[in-house]
């Protein structure tokens, strides 16, 4: 079927209308140029972790100047090649022009996602906890895979990551993990992938070859940040130290670096062990702590809200995405109904679809409920 050139580059443009408006490119340039004056300003440098907050801020609105304009200027390059292409009646580069349609579609459709992210904490880095559910050893090595997904997602998109602490199964696998997404809006794409996976495959561990169902959970939380209140007594937390060890029971080191803080009046556990020295694993533990308890403090209120607005039936479920690989491939989001038949690129961190369908699901239950 050939391509309508001229509707689908209307719509992009059209599209990208949306986006200017939402991200208010006017704001972001001026918010640029106030960050820059206060960067040219050497008593900045007084206060490191301020500057280091001012410097960041004015390399992320000026990178989201740069997508949008540059989007801009990707659709005026693909119109162009299209009418070389028809003036010429060159099919080869008519095939070229359709492929960068096709790319510049997808990348429109992620940045028309990210101005759907405009949730309380959307903005936030993320904190990342996998853990292993019910299928034995087969769980434990569905949760290394997905960590496994995850990391090979930010490291397509060049994000930042950082593993903070990894429980290993006896035989094979993962008991849990967790690990931060150091980029804004981290939280706001990788929120929608919280829930229970489940697997379906021929088990490696099994030496009858039968089929096994497998789960894991996955958690994600935004990160703390100074500005947040969120004060926890020093009499709520009990605080232990172990030594830090690898795979198998291997020691790492050979002092209690490790910490595992538990929070005494909701039973929250968080422990941290990559850190190099006790003290940097405390205050890992306590950033993650406040970034739970703040959550969970949000989730109480809401449900305070649904409470008085009745019941509403728009909720996630515990089982959100099926990855089968026996008897057939394929990964389905059971809310969103988005699938793919190629879960080997799944597992390899191409998850990009079925985050933007779980954001544009939770937009349309969000409105539902409104």
């Amino acid at each position: 079927m050939a391509v309508d050139f001229t509707q689908e580059i209307q719509d992009l443009r059209t599209t990208m209308s949306s986006v200017r408006e939402v991200s208010d490119v006017p704001r972001l340039q001026a918010q640029v140029e106030e960050l820059e004056r206060q960067s040219s300003d050497p008593s900045i440098w007084d206060d490191p972790d301020n500057a280091q907050k001012v410097t960041s801020a004015m390399q992320r609105a000026r990178a989201e100047i740069d997508r949008i304009t540059g989007m801009d200027s990707r659709i005026d390059d693909v119109e162009a090649l299209v009418e070389m292409g028809q003036e010429e009646n060159d099919a080869e580069t008519l095939a070229e022009a359709e492929r960068e349609l096709k790319a510049v579609r997808k990348a429109v459709g992620e940045l028309e996602v990210r101005t759907l992210l405009s949730g309380e904490y959307d903005e936030r880095s993320a904190v990342v906890t996998i853990r292993a559910g019910a299928g034995g050893v087969d769980a434990a090595d569905f949760a290394e895979m997905l960590m496994r997904m995850y990391l090979r997602w930010a490291e397509r998109h060049g994000y930042p990551t950082k593993v903070m602490d990894t429980s290993y199964a006896e035989e094979a696998g993962l008991k849990s993990v967790t690990f931060e997404v150091n980029v804004p809006y981290a939280y706001g794409n990788l929120s929608v992938e919280g829930g229970t996976h489940r697997l379906v495959r021929i088990s490696p561990f099994d030496n009858q070859g039968r089929r096994q169902t497998s789960f894991a959970a996955v958690e994600v939380i935004p990160l703390i940040e100074g500005t947040d209140s969120i004060d926890i007594p020093e009499n709520d937390l009990k605080i232990d130290v172990f030594r830090s060890s690898g795979p198998g029971g291997q020691s790492v080191n050979t002092t209690d670096s490790a910490v595992r803080m538990t929070h005494i009046p909701t039973g929250t556990v968080v422990s941290m062990q990559n850190e190099k020295s006790q003290i940097q694993n405390r205050a890992a533990a306590l950033r993650v702590m406040q970034s739970r308890l703040l959550l969970l403090k949000k989730a109480e209120e809401a449900a305070e809200r649904k409470e008085l607005a009745g019941d509403i039936k728009a909720s996630w479920g515990d089982q959100m995405r099926s990855y089968v690989l026996n008897p057939y491939q394929m990964v389905k989001d059971l809310r969103t109904e988005h699938e793919t038949g190629n879960p080997t690129a799944v597992f390899d961190g191409e998850i990009d679809e079925f985050i933007e369908a779980g954001v544009r699901w939770r937009i349309e239950q969000s409105k539902a409920q409104d």
